[in-house]
């Protein structure tokens, strides 16, 4: 298997790109088990929150040149991998990217697909693609542009260079940097502290964040409302608000 899910603790999953030989090169298979991987999760009422990893040396260098270079354009377009990526967007759980090494082309395409990104002091992002006569075309002209702006996207897709995990913290494409060897540890401390909030609130905040990013201000603060106002026909509501005011730890249970 290329991609391995894990459970390293409770409520928390872990998916895992498992290509060494390739530096976890994404190929359609590949894509095919994170769409599946996702799904299931997702699904998954014990699951909590998601860890994306590769491995401690590298996220994913990019798509598996060798099974692109000799495609024609149909062969591509009936391949619909677009569907697979929304497979990753549509999880409904919070994903946190976890990054060591290399994230580039599809790789960093990936990572921008997680909701928080852990990066390694020696990781570094890119969208490489121009230099082999392509385009990004998993969303890295346009997640990218999103995250960090146009100038600054320009300059990492017209160039192919990548940027350091500094660079990339600055910029807004890494919510923290810590050292390579606390990379997995840090993404699963996060997971777990995630995890122990009220799950119905967490994904409703996920949801009105993604969904109200490109609405007008207006449509995005009414999403919001409704969304607040929802939670207040939960039981996990009742109970933070019951323990905050008791002066107690809260037992949130999904409903």
């Amino acid at each position: 298997m290329s991609v391995i899910i894990e459970q390293p603790m409770e409520r928390v999953a872990r998916i895992r790109l498992n290509r060494p030989e390739v530096r976890n090169a994404l190929n359609q298979e590949t894509r095919a088990q994170l769409a599946a991987a996702f799904e299931r999760v997702g699904a998954n009422p014990d699951v909590r929150c998601v860890v994306l990893a590769g491995s401690d040396k590298v996220f994913a260098a990019g798509a598996d040149i060798r099974d692109l270079s000799e495609r024609s354009a149909v062969e591509m377009m009936l391949r619909n991998t677009h569907r697979l990526w929304q497979a990753i967007a549509d999880c409904p759980k919070p994903v946190i990217a976890a990054v060591n090494g290399l994230a580039l082309g599809g790789g960093c395409e990936l990572a921008m697909h997680a909701d928080i990104i852990v990066a390694g002091e020696g990781a570094a992002f890119g969208q490489p693609e121009v230099r082999i006569g392509i385009m990004p075309g998993a969303g890295g002209t346009q997640r990218l542009t999103r995250a960090v702006g146009k100038f600054r996207a320009m300059k990492m897709v017209l160039t192919g260079q990548p940027v350091s995990a500094r660079e990339a913290l600055e910029m807004g494409l890494a919510s923290e940097v810590v050292a390579d060897g606390e990379v997995q540890a840090r993404a699963l401390e996060l997971a777990a502290e995630i995890a122990a909030l009220p799950p119905l609130a967490v994904m409703q905040i996920k949801e009105v964040v993604l969904a109200g990013q490109d609405a007008s201000l207006d449509a995005a603060l009414t999403l919001e409302r409704k969304a607040f106002q929802l939670l207040f026909a939960s039981a996990d509501q009742k109970e933070g608000m019951h323990a905050f005011l008791d002066k107690r730890k809260p037992e949130y249970v999904g409903q």
